[in-house]
């Protein structure tokens, strides 16, 4: 669950617009925060958000799948996070506002 120096950077600097958004190391991963709320995970440099049954369908419809990690007895998932699609990495402003709502998640659920 390695994250490059340079995809966090890259990351960093695409979720710049949301405003105070922090990215913390934990696990061999990194976790990206929005006022001490969780809202976005990276692991082996790839971006997942935080959905909710109101945006789950959003990263369905994209062919988009939850975050998995390898275990010794097997894969795990956490359904709770789900894979950024390509497309909306590409886009500056589609990658903001999904990361806004991703952050409307993690604040509902505080």
């Amino acid at each position: 669950m390695a994250v490059s120096k340079d995809y966090q950077a890259y990351v960093e600097e695409l979720l710049a617009p949301l405003g105070a958004v922090q990215c913390k190391r934990m696990f061999g991963g990194a976790g990206m925060f929005y006022r001490d709320l969780m809202f976005a995970l990276i692991a082996d440099d790839v971006l997942h958000f935080k959905v909710s049954d109101s945006t789950r369908a959003d990263y369905e419809a994209a062919g988009a799948a939850p975050f998995t990690y390898e275990t010794k007895n097997g894969t795990r998932g956490l359904d709770s996070y789900w894979r950024v699609p390509d497309e909306v990495l590409e886009n500056e402003d589609e990658i903001v506002a999904w990361g806004r709502k991703a952050i409307d998640v993690a604040l509902a659920a505080a």
